[in-house]
């Protein structure tokens, strides 16, 4: 039988909880408050002078095309980065699973890009697919391809999603694999003396078996896409061309610390944050109802 620890008194308990609860309020709680409080007030370029304008700043925020249009760029970017992340990252844990020759060595290559920073992989690959410099360009420019992200706003949110997807694959495969190796091999081989083929067995068996780990995968994959990717889009796009790589996350950067409108920049980590929060309740209200724990 298990056995649990007692305590005689609340001190050594809040003695351990303390150190993190310390964390999420220095780190989380207070700079929220003070994004929250800051959205209310119109503040000069150094922050040295305030005034108290109410809603006038989500007012004027919602206002602007480029919001509405930085809204639609972060649904389609966060759309195609959770789906090929999220399916790649499957597709290579099941061949990890399996009996190879060099297996571990594969395992540890697919694990590295996860601790590349994200700005650095913003960089590898836009050195691989600069329109004039990069190794990989040169190729799609001679089969008659006018590559050039630089100047394409559909090329350049193909180069934002490939790099990514590549830098967060890793962690989903981490993950997957963990999943799969936890599904008993039992289960598996009563299905193929049952007659069910490789295919039926991954989507009847193993994939509803997986639905846990999936549902896991996609809340972070989520978050990962609203504020991770800052430093991918800044290496290799700087939002442009045009705006049209422009995030709402970026949107927060360029215009309180390029702008200088400090207060509409809390107003906008304050509306990012409460969109992240309800598209995490939706998953968990309607999402995880399918997943078979």
């Amino acid at each position: 039988m298990e056995k649990r620890a007692h305590f005689s008194g609340w001190t050594l308990p809040l003695l351990l909880i303390l150190p993190q609860m310390a964390i999420t309020v220095i780190f989380f709680y207070w700079p929220a408050s003070q994004a929250i409080w800051q959205s209310f007030l119109r503040e000069d370029a150094f922050g040295l002078a305030s005034e108290f304008v109410g809603f006038e700043n989500y007012i004027d925020l919602f206002k602007q095309p480029e919001y509405y249009r930085a809204m639609i760029t972060t649904a389609i970017f966060s759309t195609l980065v959770a789906f090929f992340s999220l399916s790649v990252a499957l597709l290579l844990a099941t061949q990890a699973d399996k009996s190879l020759r060099g297996g571990h060595a594969f395992k540890t290559l697919l694990i590295w890009p996860y601790a590349v920073a994200p700005a650095i992989a913003g960089v590898l690959w836009i050195f691989m697919f600069h329109p004039t410099l990069g190794t990989l360009a040169r190729p799609i420019r001679a089969v008659g391809i006018d590559w050039n992200p630089m100047l394409n706003g559909n090329h350049a949110m193909i180069l934002l999603v490939l790099s990514a997807t590549w830098k967060h694959i890793s962690y989903n495969f981490l993950f997957f694999l963990a999943g799969l190796q936890a599904i008993p091999k039992s289960v598996i081989e009563a299905g193929a003396i049952d007659g069910a083929g490789p295919l039926r067995r991954f989507w009847t068996i193993i994939f509803p078996l997986l639905s846990p780990t999936t549902f896991f995968l996609l809340v972070v994959t989520v978050v990962y896409v609203f504020f991770e990717t800052f430093g991918i889009i800044d290496a290799v796009t700087g939002g442009g061309p045009a705006g049209q790589t422009t995030t709402l996350v970026y949107k927060v950067y360029a215009d309180g610390r390029l702008g200088g409108d400090l207060g509409g920049s809390a107003a906008q980590s304050v509306i990012l944050m409460v969109i992240v929060i309800a598209l995490t309740a939706i998953q968990f209200r309607y999402v995880e109802r399918k997943v078979q724990y």
